[in-house]
């Protein structure tokens, strides 16, 4: 299905993933790991975004970003992928690229997705076996979130800080979140969204951004292919 054209709007959050070129690793030593939250918390504070959630993998990274200025998660990521690829290849004296192109992304629908995205991108390690619970993966943003944990990296959504009138018990709240396994229709459903970017979003919400951006949401009709040679 082809991809819809990337949208970049103020204040709409967005997930984003970034995978290792052929997913190979991207992160070698624990040290790397950390230097990646480093490089990621200096580019959203100078590129204007807000950081939610996080997990990074050996392979790849989910990100839940709100961007306060129109086109500055491209500058975030552009900036981060860059710094960090620069910082891997000096220190494990390897050439090459290191990201697989470029990132893929889809606006979310924060009244209805928000803290389902926050649940699917925490959760990563456990689908992929690397961790029995969420708790258990230290490269998450859930040590913060649900556990409060420091991490500079983090800024609550809105959303996030309504889960309860105090620290303790938006930490509570966002912890049950956590009890239920997810659907894997709902699973599919984000997936499919950020891979081909997508909207994650009910059909009011999409009729009211079309209106705002005056162009269609809905995937354009896969047009006859390319002879092959």
């Amino acid at each position: 299905m082809p991809r819809l054209p990337r949208f970049s709007l103020a204040d709409i959050p967005q997930h984003i993933i970034q995978r290792g070129n052929n997913r190979q690793a991207t992160f070698f030593a624990e040290s790397d790991y950390q230097r990646y939250l480093e490089f990621l918390t200096s580019a959203a504070e100078t590129h204007s975004c807000d950081v939610h959630a996080y997990v990074l993998m050996p392979n790849h990274v989910h990100l839940l970003v709100t961007p306060r200025e129109t086109f500055a998660v491209s500058r975030m990521m552009k900036s981060l992928n860059g710094r960090y690829a620069k910082y891997i290849n000096a220190s494990h004296q390897r050439s090459g690229t290191l990201w697989g192109g470029r990132y893929k992304a889809c606006i979310v629908e924060s009244e209805r997705y928000l803290m389902t995205c926050y649940r699917y991108i925490e959760l990563n390690p456990v689908r992929a076996g690397l961790a029995r619970n969420a708790d258990d993966y230290p490269w998450s943003s859930h040590g913060r979130n649900a556990m409060g944990e420091d991490d500079t990296v983090i800024v609550d959504h809105t959303l996030y800080q309504a889960l309860g009138q105090s620290l303790k018990e938006r930490r509570s709240a966002y912890s049950e979140l956590f009890a239920e396994p997810m659907d894997d229709a709902l699973l599919s459903r984000i997936r499919n969204a950020a891979n081909q970017g997508r909207i994650l979003a009910d059909d009011d919400f999409r009729s009211d951004l079309e209106k705002t951006l005056s162009r269609s949401l809905k995937p354009a009709r896969r047009g006859r292919p390319w002879p092959k040679h």
